[in-house]
């Protein structure tokens, strides 16, 4: 582990750097399934790489220094990092979840937890005077996203870990939108940290990968044991791929945030659109919470255009950016969240939180923001129902 106080610095240098026996800068992929042993009860620290591998454990070592927590954890999915956590718990305990989250954690607390007696409740957890009448007895963790996806809903996650810790339970925050590089939630006082490393830590759309990150060492066992018995561990070429997008991981939030500063505002003042989704504008919900406890408002961006502008017409009509699934990668990316995304969540659902038919996600690549502004106006004035 580095001790380096800046996170540009530790996104290179952390965990666990380089190779000590040939001096190569980077960790080397691996690639092996079994470790020779040299007799009975005798390892060199490896046996068998669904239980540890050297270039997974140099991601986890990475990412744990980054989100200021003890332990990490390299999965195969982000899903499998959620399915992992969720495991912690048993039969009657009850799990809280923001009222817009992916509909990913939705479907799988939904569809298969419940199946383990396993339940939830959505709640709004920005209120949290109402959040703290909604804990019952059986309430074992609250999960939360700060942004949320999809209406980048903002929770004060200090507020919250304080609320949990009175209790007794957990925080559990998805910091996918926002990446260590804007926000350490476990310095806000959660426990457990998830992400989709899939999305901005890879940021190359060439990844499938996820993350979690604890601060409490009997979490970290519990959590040990359960990646090793359920095996959904990441291996070692994707977690060589992984390491080496963290590395450039600042340079790029950075112009993606820039971008989306630019396109929020493009947004706001133009004449189609109804209503603008970021946490960077003043007016936003959250606007002043998000600033204390993250860098910016990230690069996430959703918005609805007026009634008399067609959406089907819209997507169809962008050149540059591409209408598809997933978010964080390098070049522009937009999606429909109540055909898409979030389209596992009931419809009735998705109206009583605001993920309404027009709504329109927008994740902001690296490209030229000329070209990204005048691809959206274009696709825009195509889509107007004259």
């Amino acid at each position: 582990m580095s001790n380096y106080k800046n996170i540009d610095s530790a996104l290179i240098h952390g965990g666990i750097y380089g190779d000590e026996f040939t001096g190569s800068v980077n960790v080397p992929i691996y690639q092996t399934s079994t470790y020779e042993q040299p007799g009975l009860g005798e390892n060199k620290g490896w046996e068998y790489s669904r239980t540890g591998n050297p270039t997974r454990a140099s991601l986890e070592a990475l990412v744990a220094e980054l989100e200021a927590g003890t332990h990490g954890f390299a999965f195969g999915s982000g899903m499998a990092a959620i399915t992992a956590v969720l495991s912690l718990f048993k039969t009657g305990d009850k799990i809280i979840i923001s009222s817009n989250v992916y509909g990913g954690t939705f479907r799988v607390l939904n569809k298969v937890f419940n199946h383990f007696g396993i339940t939830y409740s959505i709640e709004d957890t920005a209120d949290t005077k109402t959040l703290d009448t909604k804990i019952t007895d059986n309430v074992k963790a609250i999960l939360i996203e700060s942004p949320a996806n999809p209406l980048l809903t903002i929770t004060d996650i200090k507020a919250v870990s304080t609320l949990a810790k009175k209790h007794g339970i957990l925080t559990i925050v998805d910091n996918t939108f926002m990446t260590p590089y804007l926000q350490q939630p476990i310095k806000l006082g959660a426990d457990i940290v998830v992400h989709s490393a899939t999305k901005y830590l890879g940021g190359h759309s060439d990844l499938i990968a996820g993350l979690a990150v604890v601060n409490d060492d009997e979490l970290a066992e519990q959590l040990a044991f359960i990646q090793n018995s359920t095996g959904g561990v990441l291996g070692p070429f994707d977690s060589f791929l992984l390491i080496r997008g963290i590395k450039t991981l600042g340079v790029r939030m950075d112009r993606h945030t820039k971008n989306a500063e630019k396109a929020a505002q493009f947004l706001l003042e133009n004449k189609a659109v109804k209503k603008v989704y970021y946490p960077g504008l003043k007016n936003a919900q959250g606007y002043e919470i998000n600033k204390k406890q993250a860098k910016n408002g990230g690069a996430m961006i959703s918005f609805e255009l007026y009634e008399n502008y067609d959406i089907k017409t819209f997507f169809k009509s962008l050149t540059l950016v591409a209408l598809a699934e997933s978010l964080g990668g390098v070049e522009s990316l937009i999606c429909h969240p109540a055909s898409m995304t979030h389209a596992s969540i009931p419809y009735e659902t998705r109206q009583k939180v605001g993920i309404t038919d027009g709504l329109i996600r927008l994740s902001l690549g690296i490209e030229n923001i000329d070209d990204i502004l005048s691809d959206l106006q274009q696709a825009i004035q195509k889509s107007e129902v004259k």
